[in-house]
């Protein structure tokens, strides 16, 4: 055995798991009762549900953009589909409590769906070509949405959705697809996925089918893009194809490049932090802009990996290194013993 692992007590893993689901029911009960309550105003309560929605939306995009390897830029496309197919669910079963999560699955399904019909093609291109196809793809699906008013609303919009993202809706999903997409990532198919992004050739000369895995990815992006598109629809309760627009898929790329590509807890970080910033920069609205442009910027020359790179958080191992007395232990030479 390593020196270094000598005497080491870990947690085991059902304890991991116990700590993490206590930690995150109380967040939940905690941020349901603030609102409840009248804790927050308005305002604060909009920017506390687009917060869960566009970490939602950052966390799909990196399982394609950091886990993967690829470049797409029709995130809003997926997220569109996803938020008319929930809409219009949801406007044919208003007062249906089991229709939240129908609605929820129809969304995602939808947008995996489209996901497979364009990934299947456009997968074998790469680099800028996957951009610009996964663009105009994204430009299709507004294009339709204005053209069919007859199912989407056309330019006007797609009114009087049900408002069912609550709170605890939002944020028991984001928690569940995180926690998805983490499981996926730990699997023998998230290796592959990984395997693809490091070396594609040396991937497929090991066995890695990577045409599988890659429309794979791409599809799981899809679909939790479609929910977190469902969920907008839930909150807003109209939605426009201005609202899905190229600019959209840009905002969104940002936050995951600001978090750190294949990081998750990058992505929610980074998610929160620019979907709270133009709130928190209210006072400065003259300058707004430029100041969100100027702190992007710094982050880009001063960590130009993202806010944590490729580290992901993980309290079960702040927790081993506590009980161990090894938190803030900087790490001895080597062949030192550390037991």
């Amino acid at each position: 055995m390593d020196k270094t692992m000598r005497g080491y007590r870990q947690i085991p893993v059902w304890l991991k798991y116990l700590i993490n689901a206590l930690l995150l029911c109380t967040l939940l009960v905690l941020g349901n009762h603030i609102i409840a309550s009248g804790g927050v105003n308005r305002a604060q309560k909009a920017v506390i549900l687009q917060i869960g929605i566009y970490i939602l939306l950052a966390v799909s995009l990196n399982v394609a953009t950091g886990y993967l390897g690829q470049l797409p830029l029709g995130h809003a496309g997926f997220m569109a589909v996803g938020a008319y197919a929930a809409a219009l669910l949801w406007k044919a079963l208003p007062k249906e409590t089991w229709a939240v999560i129908l609605g929820l699955l129809l969304g995602g399904l939808v947008a995996a769906l489209f996901g497979l019909v364009i990934g299947i093609p456009a997968l074998r291109l790469k680099g800028d070509y996957l951009a610009i196809i996964t663009l105009g793809f994204g430009e299709i699906i507004r294009v339709l949405i204005i053209n069919l008013p007859g199912i989407t609303g056309g330019t006007p919009g797609l009114m009087s959705i049900p408002k069912h993202s609550t709170f605890l809706v939002v944020y028991i999903t984001v928690i569940l697809s995180c926690a998805l997409i983490h499981t996926l990532m730990k699997s023998r198919h998230g290796r592959a996925i990984l395997a693809i992004r490091e070396n594609e050739i040396a991937a497929e000369a090991s066995g890695v089918n990577t045409t599988f895995y890659k429309v794979l990815a791409f599809a799981v992006s899809a679909f939790f893009a479609g929910v977190a598109g469902a969920l907008y629809a839930g909150y807003t309760g109209i939605l426009t194809p201005g609202n899905f627009t190229f600019m959209t898929s840009i905002n969104i790329l940002v936050m995951v490049v600001l978090g750190g590509l294949g990081s998750m807890a990058g992505s929610i970080i980074a998610a929160a932090i620019l979907t709270y910033l133009p709130l928190a920069l209210q006072s400065f609205n003259k300058y707004r802009m430029v100041i969100y442009a100027v702190l992007l910027i710094a982050v880009m020359i001063f960590k130009p990996s993202g806010l944590l790179g490729r580290y992901d958080f993980s309290l079960s191992r702040i927790l081993e290194k506590a009980i161990n007395g090894r938190l803030f232990k900087k790490p001895g030479k080597a062949g030192e013993d550390h037991a």
